[in-house]
């Protein structure tokens, strides 16, 4: 009793003293929070706001649940305490905050569990009587008004987004149009809904946001337009708890995922637990262990080998921290079944511990086995049996070594491949455990369906002019003289070639111009053969169309012949090449279409062969799905074509991209281009006579050719959901 007494007098002159220090009197003659006091009266805490003057109406206020908070505002007000922070532990109070900004303060008092309040005046004092844990209407989802409602009209909401935090936590952000839109939050079932008062919602943002791949507790959110209100649900799942705050004008809902360690006797970051304050010389200490525990909610079981004294003195103290200490300073563990503390010097509890497990080790040797069978439904029996007796299969299928046995040494496996069972013969405790792990094992793998889109596209353009220009005399094969008089009795002629001139003076051994056995003869008396030069592949094999023009004598025995030939040759073309796969996350998948062209090899003996080559469309790509939901695709593209023909065969026209590139669900990326520009003019002339303006164009011939192409590939990968995967 004597121990107790301390700590209540103690604590009360620890509080007497807190209550003084905020008692201090303002400087300024401004509106002030002059002392904030706290009391119990039947059950609740009353706080007690003492002001310089009486306020004119009860300020507003809202609470909140997680964390557990009692906000108020108080307009025209200031902070004249002097520090910001008070700690009060008392009943479900722990501390209070003072913040300010401008000439507005806000009181938030932290609490222990939830619960409402009410307000009212006193003089120059605003009470706050604060009840028990919050009544079964509010959390059954009576909603938490976070901020009232200052607008008369509805305000248009500006945006919805969400965002992941470093920690693992969603953020929900809402941009408001101003700081005057209500917001009520509250709980129903596993949702958490949000409603912003006096608001719309713009057609683009009633939607239904999957956020799974985002690795949060969220998995949905749903925004729609509720009569005069903006209501919105988050959809968490596991242990979460959520927080929300507003900065001017964004507002921000924060589900953290709740992580729950069994060994820690408060949970929270560090220590959580309630403050104290201890002051003791040489007291015992199993009666200091006795005090924590009437503190806490535990019940402390003590060794009989925990002996000695100890000396103390801690000051708004943790309990959990204190209970660290004397622990660490007496050499004690702490074992932690439910609410019961097991207290032991530390070597008592490992020898324990070992015994408990020799113990476990000793029954498991003696422990009847039974046999459970296993049907799998994705995995292979005979691959996941091999892992069970501790073999790891290679890529080729034969064992490659061993591992850690996962059996107990008295476990047996047997895998039958026809019906896909595995039979395990073990310990009761080890069987549950493999159904565990085959829970998880055995489970469909998520498929990626990859589209790539491979666009050729070429541009041709070419022109090509020429002439043909030629003179024939046949006056000498119709019994005159051929050719022109250059005087002395002389004559002369003009022909293509040697055949052509020797022909029109009836030389022994030339040949007609033009008969069956020589139809290239009319080449003969052509001294300018310069037609068109169509063999461009930018003419795609056109004929170069052609205009002849002869002038003649009245006899008909000389000629003067003129050939014009040209061609201009425009074309454009698209091919687009589609092919897709689908394949399961981190398997190889290849998809191919094309042909296969002959050629001749020769043999060691020197003999010829047949031998074939691909000219295939092919895509083989291996994904890889990360947590995020993204894909990383390693991919290699084949685009070949059958090109010209040689002697040895035809020759194959490549196009080849191989990356490794990482791509959003849904998302399209370029993974390589190739752009070709090819321009060509060329002239062919007669020496001298094809630099004479004007006349010089029936002596020569002109080509100008442009080609360009290019090539694109996107890629487009879709991770398959399991009922898409079913259709």
């Amino acid at each position: 009793m004597k121990t107790l007494e301390n700590i209540s007098m103690g604590r009360s002159w620890l509080l007497g003293a807190a209550f003084a220090l905020l008692s201090a009197p303002a400087a300024w003659a401004q509106t002030q929070i002059k002392a904030i006091n706290t009391s119990q009266q039947a059950g609740v805490d009353v706080v007690r706001i003492e002001l310089s003057e009486p306020l004119s109406a009860v300020p507003t206020g809202f609470t909140i649940q997680t964390p557990p908070r009692i906000a108020i505002d108080l307009p025209g007000v200031v902070n004249g305490i002097g520090r910001n922070q008070l700690e009060l532990n008392q009943g479900n109070l722990r501390s209070a905050a003072v913040a300010q900004a401008g000439e507005r303060s806000r009181i938030v008092l932290n609490l222990r569990q939830a619960a409402n309040y009410s307000a009212k005046l006193e003089g120059n004092a605003l009470v706050l009587v604060v009840g028990g844990a919050a009544p079964a209407a509010q959390a059954a989802g009576e909603p938490v008004h976070f901020a009232q409602s200052l607008n008369t009209a509805p305000q248009s909401l500006r945006d919805v987004d969400f965002r992941r935090g470093s920690d693992g936590a969603g953020r929900v952000i809402v941009n408001l149009p101003s700081n005057q839109v209500g917001v009520d939050i509250q709980q129903q079932g596993q949702s958490l809904v949000v409603e912003f008062l006096r608001s719309s919602l713009p057609e683009n943002l009633r939607r239904k946001i999957d956020v799974t791949d985002f690795g949060t507790p969220v998995q949905m959110i749903t925004t729609t337009q509720s009569g005069d209100r903006v209501r919105m649900v988050v959809e968490p799942k596991g242990n979460w708890e959520h927080s929300a705050y507003q900065s001017d004008n964004q507002f921000v809902l924060e589900v953290r995922p709740q992580k729950v360690d069994p060994n820690k006797l408060t949970q929270g970051p560090g220590y959580a637990g309630d403050k104290l304050s201890l002051n003791f010389q040489n007291i015992e200490v199993r009666a200091l262990l006795q005090v924590i525990a009437d503190f806490t909610n535990f019940n402390v079981v003590t060794s009989d080998t925990v002996t000695g004294n100890v000396t103390l003195r801690l000051k708004d103290v943790p309990w959990d921290q204190a209970l660290d200490i004397i622990m660490q300073a007496k050499g004690l563990g702490l074992k932690k079944s439910g609410n019961v503390l097991w207290i032991a010097p530390k070597d008592e509890l490992a020898t324990k511990e070992k015994l408990d497990l020799q113990a476990k080790a000793d029954i498991a040797q003696l422990e009847p086995v039974r046999t459970q069978s296993f049907q799998l439904n994705y995995v292979k029996a005979e691959e996941l049996a091999k892992g069970l007796a501790g073999q790891s299969t290679g890529s080729s299928g034969s064992s490659s070594g061993t591992t850690t046995k996962i059996l107990s040494p008295r476990g047996s496996v047997i895998s039958e491949s026809r019906t896909n069972q595995l039979f395990v013969s073990d310990i009761p405790s080890k069987l549950e455990e493999i159904q565990a792990m085959i829970a998880k094992i055995d489970v469909p793998v998520r498929q990626v369906l990859i589209e790539a889109r491979i666009v050729e596209a070429n541009d041709r353009f070419g022109r090509a002019l020429g002439v043909k220009l030629g003179t024939n005399d046949i006056r000498g094969q119709q019994g005159g003289v051929p050719g022109y008089s250059v005087g002395g009795g002389n004559y002369l002629t003009l022909g293509g070639n040697y055949n052509g001139v020797t022909y029109q003076t009836n030389q022994p051994g030339s040949a007609a111009p033009s008969n069956s056995a020589n139809p290239g003869a009319f080449n003969n008396p052509n001294f300018v053969n310069l037609g068109a030069n169509v063999s461009s592949d930018s003419f795609a094999g056109a004929v170069a169309q052609t205009f002849a023009v002869s002038l003649f004598s009245a006899t008909a025995n000389r000629f003067l012949n003129l050939e014009l030939s040209a061609l201009e040759s425009d074309g454009k073309g698209k091919i687009v090449s589609s092919p897709r796969v689908i394949t399961a996350d981190q398997v190889k998948a290849l998809i191919e279409q094309g042909e296969e062209l002959p050629y001749q090899v020769a043999t060691s003996s020197g003999a010829t062969s047949i031998a074939f080559r691909k000219a295939n469309l092919k895509l083989e790509v291996t994904p890889q799905i990360t947590p995020e939901g993204s894909v990383i695709l390693s991919v290699d593209v084949n685009k070949d074509s059958r090109g010209t023909l040689t002697p040895q065969g035809y020759a194959i026209n490549t196009k080849h991209v191989q990356t490794q590139v990482l791509v959003e669900n849904g998302g399209t990326v370029v993974i390589g281009g190739i752009y070709t520009q090819d321009e060509g003019e060329s002239v062919d002339k007669v020496p001298l006579l094809g630099d004479v303006p004007f006349v010089g164009n029936l002596f020569k011939n002109k080509t100008r050719t442009s080609s360009k192409t290019e090539l694109l590939i996107f890629l487009t990968p879709k991770v398959v959901s399991e009922r898409a995967a079913v259709r």
